[in-house]
């Protein structure tokens, strides 16, 4: 059975492009798009995604919050962060809503491909760069 992915991103060419990356995997299938963070929670709900790839910075409501909410339902789906920004503050952002993996947007698709299958068999999928950064900042918390 096909993985259900649901592409959250306000850019519609990025969108397009990823559907069509995304279908030449025989196991991947994307079951719907949406442009904000608001679109993800009804697509959610209607289509029951197995992933969310979820772009942070978008209108309405950004992909931070509407990760968060997706979590507080207690749904099944996971989310993967896909975004062009990897300053801290916004990686702890989408770690802390509940992202189980945080790649960027010039990944390979084998990265995201590998990404994606990890998050559904119930794994976390950082790519090194914010390895580092979560290590980092985790080594920084004193110990009682």
């Amino acid at each position: 059975m096909a993985i259900k992915i649901l592409i959250c991103d306000d850019q519609s060419l990025f969108r397009e492009a990823l559907r069509t990356l995304l279908s030449a995997f025989p196991d991947l299938e994307v079951v719907g798009e949406a442009s904000n963070g608001e679109e993800a929670l009804r697509s959610t709900l209607t289509l029951s995604p197995d992933i969310v790839l979820m772009d942070l910075r978008m209108p309405i409501m950004d992909g931070v919050e509407a990760t968060r909410r997706l979590n507080q339902l207690g749904l099944m789906t996971r989310v993967i962060v896909l975004t062009t920004f990897d300053d801290d503050e916004t990686v702890f952002e989408g770690l802390r809503a509940g992202a189980v993996g945080y790649l960027l947007k010039d990944v390979s698709s084998e990265k995201l491909v590998e990404a994606i299958k990890a998050a559904h068999a119930g794994e976390y999928f950082l790519l090194p760069s914010i390895t580092a950064k979560v290590v980092s900042e985790f080594s920084k918390i004193s110990r009682p």
